[in-house]
C-alpha cells in the first residue's frame, strides 16, 4: 500500500514562520562565514609569499615573516571570538548628523586609536524600511578595501543600535569645503573631480553602484585627498529616489530659500545658507540625483558619473545647477533638463569645462564614461593630471590639521540621547522591535589590520599623512 507523508500545515503562524526563517538565516550564516574565513586566510597568506617573493627575501627572513603571520592569525581567532561593544570606546564629541543616525569621534580604549562611529537606532531602521540599504553599506564597505573607499575596521550591535566604526577623516567632507569658499578654481576643481573618478571607478569595478554621489559623501582626509562614503546608509535612499515621493511632498523649506530672478551671486549666497537644513532632512535634495534613476525603466553605473557632473557644475559657478525652492522643484528641473541645465554668463569658465559637464549631464546613453572611464581620463578637461600619482602629489586645499582628533573642519552639533534607551512614541512597543532582531544577523565585522594592530597610530591617521 502506498505511503503518503504528512500534509503541509497551512495554517503555521507567523510567530512559527518568523522563527523558522530566522533559523534559515542563522545556520546560511553560521556556514557562509566559516567558508569566507577559509578563504580569507588563504588569500593573505598568497598575499604574504607574493610581497616575500617581490621583495627577494632569504629563507631564514621567509621563515620569520611567516612565524609573525601565523602569531597575528592567531591573535586575529581569539580577538574575533571578543565581543566588541560601546563600553571599548569612549566617546569624544559629535561630528555629524544625518537624518537616521549621527556619527561621533571616538577613541579605542585599549590601543588609543581615533575613529568615526556611525550610530544608528534599529528602531528608525525598521520603522524607515533601512534594513537593505544598512547591509548594503556593511557589505560595500567590507568588500571594498580600497584607498578611494572609506575604511571600516569593526561593526557591531546592541539591543538599540547600529555601530559601524570607520577612519577617522579629518578634512570634513566637500561640503563642508564648498560652503567656505564661493567658488573653485579650475585648476582645484580638476584636481577634486579627476580624483572622484578614481574614487568612482573603484566602486564600479567592484559592481557597485553609488546612486548618491553628492558633496556630502566625499570625504577629506589629512592630506586633503578624496574618499567616498556614505552608500545608501543615513540618506534614505529608497525615498529620495521614487518619483512618486516628490509628487506628493509637503515639505517647506525656509522663507528666505527663494531663487526666481536671483543673479548668480545672490543664488549661490541663499543656496549655502539653506544647503546644511538640506543635509540633515530626511526628505534630502534630488539636485545630484540622475534623470533615469527616477524613471521606472532602469538605470545604470552611468548615473554616478551625471551626479559628478553636477558637483563640478557647482564647483565652478557656486551652486548647482537645478537647486529651486522646493524639492519638487528641483526634481522637475532635473527632469527637464534640457531646458533648464544653462550656464550663467557672468560666471564664465572655460569651454572645456563646460563640454565635460554637458558631457556627464546628458542621456545616459551618450554620457561620458559609457565605453568605460578611459573615456573621462582622456578628456581634455584633464589635460596633464597625472592619473597615476594623483593621490601621492600635493591636493589642491591644503587641509590643516593639528591633531590626531581635530575636529575643525566638521560642524558643531549638540549632544544627542541616541545612545540612551528610546522612549516609545509610536505604535510599535519595543518588544516589537526586539522580535524583528534578526533582521540584523551577521552585522558584525571585525578587520584584520585593525584587529591586529597594536601600539602606534596607523600612519594614515596621524596629522600630516
Amino acid at each position: 500500500m502506498a505511503m503518503t507523508g504528512p500534509a503541509p500545515c497551512s495554517s503555521m503562524s507567523n510567530h512559527t514562520k518568523e522563527r523558522v526563517t530566522m533559523t534559515k538565516v542563522t545556520l546560511e550564516n553560521f556556514y557562509s562565514n566559516l567558508i569566507a574565513q577559509h578563504e580569507e586566510r588563504e588569500m593573505r597568506q598568497k598575499k604574504l609569499e607574493k610581497v616575500m617573493e617581490e621583495e627577494g627575501l632569504k629563507d631564514e627572513e621567509k621563515r620569520m615573516r611567516r612565524s609573525a603571520h601565523a602569531r597575528k592569525e592567531t591573535e586575529f581567532l581569539r580577538l574575533k571570538r571578543t565581543r566588541l561593544g560601546l563600553e571599548d570606546f569612549e566617546s569624544l564629541k559629535v561630528i555629524g548628523r544625518g537624518a537616521f543616525g549621527e556619527v561621533r569621534l571616538v577613541q579605542k580604549k585599549d590601543t588609543g586609536h581615533v575613529y568615526a562611529m556611525k550610530i544608528l537606532r534599529k528602531a528608525d531602521m525598521l520603522e524607515k524600511e533601512q534594513v537593505g540599504h544598512i547591509r548594503a553599506e556593511r557589505d560595500i564597505l567590507v568588500e571594498a578595501d580600497s584607498l578611494w573607499v572609506v575604511k571600516m575596521f569593526y561593526s557591531f550591535q546592541d539591543k538599540l543600535n547600529l555601530y559601524l566604526i570607520m577612519e577617522f577623516l579629518p578634512g570634513g567632507d566637500m561640503m563642508t569645503l564648498l560652503m567656505k569658499k564661493d567658488t573653485l578654481t579650475e585648476e582645484e576643481t580638476q584636481f577634486y573631480i579627476a580624483e572622484t573618478v578614481l574614487a568612482i571607478d573603484s566602486i564600479h569595478q567592484l559592481g557597485f553602484i553609488h546612486r548618491d554621489i553628492k558633496p556630502d559623501n566625499l570625504l577629506l582626509d589629512s592630506k586633503g585627498h578624496v574618499k567616498l562614503s556614505d552608500f545608501g546608509l543615513c540618506t534614505g535612499l529608497k525615498k529620495a529616489h521614487r518619483t512618486e515621493f516628490y509628487r506628493n511632498l509637503s515639505h517647506n523649506l525656509p522663507s528666505d530659500f527663494t531663487f526666481q530672478n536671483m543673479n548668480s551671486k545672490r543664488k549661490a549666497e541663499t543656496w549655502k545658507r539653506n544647503r546644511r537644513q538640506l543635509a540633515f532632512s530626511t526628505v534630502g535634495t534630488p539636485d545630484y540625483i540622475a534623470p533615469e534613476v527616477f524613471m521606472q525603466t532602469g538605470y545604470n553605473k552611468l548615473c554616478d558619473w551625471w551626479s559628478l557632473g553636477v558637483i563640478m557644475y557647482e564647483m565652478l559657478i557656486g551652486y548647482p545647477p537645478f537647486c529651486s525652492e522646493t524639492p519638487q522643484e528641483t526634481y522637475k528641473k532635473v527632469m527637464n533638463w534640457k531646458e533648464t541645465l544653462i550656464f550663467p554668463p557672468e560666471v564664465p569658465i572655460s569651454e572645456r569645462a563646460k563640454d565635460l559637464i554637458l558631457r556627464f549631464c546628458c542621456e545616459w546613453e551618450h554620457r561620458i564614461g559609457a565605453p568605460g572611464v578611459e573615456e573621462i581620463k582622456t578628456n581634455p578637461f584633464f589635460e596633464a593630471v597625472d592619473w597615476e600619482h594623483i593621490r601621492e602629489r600635493p591636493a589642491a586645499i591644503s587641509i590643516e590639521i593639528k591633531s590626531i582628533d581635530d575636529t575643525s573642519n566638521f560642524d558643531e552639533f549638540p549632544e544627542s540621547d541616541i545612545l540612551k534607551p528610546a522612549v516609545t512614541t509610536s505604535n510599535h512597543p519595543e518588544t516589537d522591535y526586539k522580535n524583528k532582531d534578526w533582521v540584523f544577523i551577521n552585522y558584525t565585522y571585525k578587520r584584520f589590520e585593525g584587529l591586529t594592530a597594536r601600539g602606534a597610530i596607523p600612519s594614515y591617521m596621524k596629522a600630516g599623512k
